[in-house]
């Protein structure tokens, strides 16, 4: 069982994915407004195992480097999206390690068009 904490980009939805797990909120531990580099050493003070995000540019503001928090970042913040690929989450949260570093890219479900007005 592995300690999560959601950034607060990260739709709440995933908490029942990883059921498995302790999963806490960035809201929860009252790091709502924490971004970035104070939110990591927050996180891994806190002794938290994985850090997972949707903020694309974390990896390129941060220096990911001898630090013991995993960190999953998601392509989307879109919770169908990302509940239609939940089990690529899980598969990525059973596969974390020190320091180790996981970039998800989700296939997105098909879009559902509405008829145009005269057709409803």
């Amino acid at each position: 069982m592995s300690r999560l904490l959601l950034d607060a980009n990260v739709p709440t939805g995933l908490r029942a994915v990883l059921d498995q797990h302790e999963v806490v909120t960035a809201f929860e531990m009252g790091w709502g407004t924490l971004v970035n580099g104070a939110l990591l050493r927050a996180a891994e003070a806190a002794g938290f195992d994985g850090l997972i995000t949707s903020d694309q540019n974390i990896s390129y503001q941060q220096n990911l480097s001898g630090r013991r928090l995993s960190l999953i970042v998601l392509d989307t913040n879109h919770w169908p999206t990302i509940s239609a690929n939940a089990e690529v989450v899980v598969r990525a949260v059973a596969s974390i390690a020190d320091g180790s570093y996981a970039s998800l890219r989700f296939e997105r479900p098909p879009l559902r068009r509405r008829p145009p007005p005269n057709q409803r």
